[in-house]
């Protein structure tokens, strides 16, 4: 289980395929404290670290998990946001996420608010994903809160820290992003739709 607070930014390393898995290598300032079987959310996406060297660790993405992340269009160079897994106890600074990803979306506007940048995402709402306004979103791993929610599309503002200290920074239109939709949601959306 995750939080949502991103601790760092990775970057992508090495790109290995092995039959339809894909071994990714990622340097990150915390590989030092990571350990062999541990779980990290890569752009909100939970991987199983399966090798350390040095300040570079290695994790696997399953068919499953590239054909509903972004995880397999990760390219050398690209950046990651990273949280490690939260441990029993600690305060639960953004919200309860867990690490698997209910679809993708698609940035479609970014606009400079004097102090804050809203970004806004679309998503298949056939999926039966919802947001609400004023509940909680995971983009690409980050915690964040809901605004201008739509039947397919919501916004998020995002304030300078975040900006700089994410892969927000690097966001452009069009752009493909990771949605976790809020978990408490989902159950009360599969509620209803029944």
């Amino acid at each position: 289980m995750f939080t949502g607070i991103i601790e760092t930014l990775g970057v992508v390393t090495n790109i290995e395929k092995e039959q339809e898995n894909v071994h990714l290598t990622i340097k990150s300032n915390i590989t030092n404290e990571l350990k062999i079987d541990q779980s990290v959310a890569h752009n909100g996406v939970c991987l199983t670290v399966v090798a350390i060297n040095n300040n570079e660790y290695t994790v696997t993405a399953i068919k499953e998990t590239l054909d509903k992340t972004t995880i397999g269009i990760l390219k050398n160079a690209d950046k990651v946001n990273l949280e490690r897994a939260m441990k029993l106890g600690d305060r639960l600074d953004g919200h309860i996420v867990q690490g698997h990803v209910d679809e993708t979306g698609i940035c479609t506007n970014i606009e400079n608010q004097n102090g804050s940048t809203v970004f806004t995402f679309s998503y298949n709402s056939e999926k039966n994903n919802i947001t609400i306004e004023k509940g909680s979103i995971t983009v690409n791993g980050v915690s964040l809160t809901v605004v201008n929610s739509k039947n397919n599309s919501f916004s998020v503002a995002i304030i300078p820290y975040t900006f700089e200290n994410t892969s927000f920074k690097n966001m452009s239109l069009n752009d493909k992003v990771n949605l976790e939709f809020d978990v408490i949601g989902k159950y009360v959306s599969r509620l209803t739709i029944r």
